[in-house]
């Protein structure tokens, strides 16, 4: 499936909107608990009281790889963010960067679930918009095309983004990041070789 047309540069606007409500510069981490308190999002994780404690073990101890997390509706137009504590930190600000989405682009649900294949929903499109604003909050295209040129590797940026090493290349993969370094660098290298 193919993002609609122009949809990456209403995802890169959005995200950049986001960080200047929060303060936070391009090339810095964001915190996405950030954006989902300045909307207004509660996060819950499954030791919460209200979660059964069942529940809250097998999620966390038996099959932690079925759940990450969840975009939970409240009447009458409210939503709650439940995710996986047993997960590591890098993973949980994936997921709720990834549910933050859904609510930024004012995404039609229901209950919305993550687990280590990403959302669950029944509109392919919309999982689609809502990965591609979260990798855009987490790791901005101009971020990543900074770093290709500072020529970092993967590892370097999911440290620097707080990410895992599978979002740092997805992103950088997906932002052109590399490859626009790589043909800079080379018509430079022509340009001053030619001219010597």
């Amino acid at each position: 499936m193919t993002l609609r047309r122009g949809f990456k540069k209403e995802a890169r606007e959005i995200a950049l909107e986001v960080r200047e409500e929060l303060g936070v510069d391009v090339f810095a981490s964001l915190d996405p608990y950030a954006v989902a308190q300045l909307y207004g999002i509660e996060v819950l994780d499954l030791s919460h009281p209200s979660v059964p404690p069942e529940a809250a073990r097998y999620f966390t101890e038996e099959r932690p790889h079925v759940f990450s997390g969840a975009l939970v509706p409240l009447e009458p137009s409210g939503a709650f963010i439940i995710e996986n504590n047993a997960h590591h930190p890098r993973r949980r600000r994936s997921t709720i960067a990834h549910e933050m989405a859904h609510v930024l682009l004012e995404h039609p649900f229901g209950f919305t679930l993550t687990d280590e294949h990403g959302c669950r929903s029944a509109a392919a499109e919309i999982e689609e918009e809502a990965a591609e604003l979260s990798g855009e909050l987490l790791v901005p295209t101009d971020a990543a095309r900074l770093a290709a040129f500072k020529g970092w590797s993967d590892y370097t940026v999911a440290r620097h983004f707080e990410v895992s090493e599978s979002m740092a290349r997805w992103r950088m993969n997906m932002s052109g990041a590399r490859k626009i370094a790589a043909r800079t660098w080379n018509r430079w290298l022509r340009e001053h070789a030619a001219s010597a």
